[in-house]
């Protein structure tokens, strides 16, 4: 079940139309208030919400569900008014797992809603097969949903978790913006490579001091250095 609260009875209607019509159940809702009796009343495996709304503002939604225990691990995706940096990062700081800039187009809304729904059961597409990697001075638990560095917790969205372990089970190797989207966000569509830009900015901004540990390759992507491949080339040299 999907929830999608939205103020514009239009927006609203046509999204709900769409994830119908592609065999998601969803409902919408037009302010917070009836969106907290649903939750009161039934979990949602994800919600979709506006960042503009009449009675609060979607980021306090977020902030809210991200603090209410039976709530706190359904990915939820912001619907941003603008297509800026400044709206996405606020939206994946305050712990949104991904975000859709308006005007979006249908078919791209349901395929990144099916990517969050897929991703709700961790352990079964995308996961890494061993339990615990650790590359430099980040370990990853995929079984325990825990990431450290220095020994010190990361906090980190379930975006910002399953592209981490991504790039660390391949440490190394550039991932291109396409293999990233396919791999990590499961879409199946081309384009969208600024939400990984935003993505690994901000996972580079909780990584601290090691932030350099996520290397841009001009022109084709990232990957996540491989420190162990450089201590080897000191051996030699």
């Amino acid at each position: 079940m999907v929830y999608y609260v939205e103020d514009d009875t239009n927006i609203r209607e046509l999204t709900i139309y769409a994830l119908m019509q592609a065999g998601i159940e969803a409902k919408g809702f037009s302010d917070d208030l009836a969106f907290r009796r649903a939750c009161a009343q039934q979990k949602p495996d994800a919600v979709l919400l506006d960042i503009m709304l009449p009675d609060t503002d979607g980021l306090a939604i977020l902030k809210r569900i991200r603090q209410t225990p039976d709530l706190q691990n359904v990915p939820v995706m912001m619907m941003t008014a603008k297509d800026t940096e400044l709206d996405a990062v606020r939206a994946l700081d305050g712990g949104a797992d991904d975000y859709l800039a308006k005007p979006f187009g249908m078919m791209e809304m349901v395929s990144r809603v099916r990517a969050l729904l897929r991703r709700t059961g961790m352990g079964q597409q995308g996961s890494p097969q061993s339990d615990e990697v650790t590359v430099g001075p980040i370990t990853l638990s995929d079984s325990r949903r825990e990431a450290s560095i220095d020994g010190a917790p990361l906090d980190l969205t379930m975006r910002e978790f399953d592209l981490l372990s991504f790039l660390m089970q391949h440490p190394g190797v550039v991932q291109s913006r396409e293999t990233l989207l396919q791999r990590v966000w499961g879409w199946e569509f081309d384009g969208g490579s600024r939400t990984v830009d935003v993505h690994v900015q901000t996972l580079r901004a909780k990584l601290g001091e090691h932030a350099d540990m996520i290397e841009t390759v001009r022109g084709v992507g990232y990957r996540l250095k491989d420190e162990r491949r450089d201590e080897r080339k000191d051996e030699r040299s």
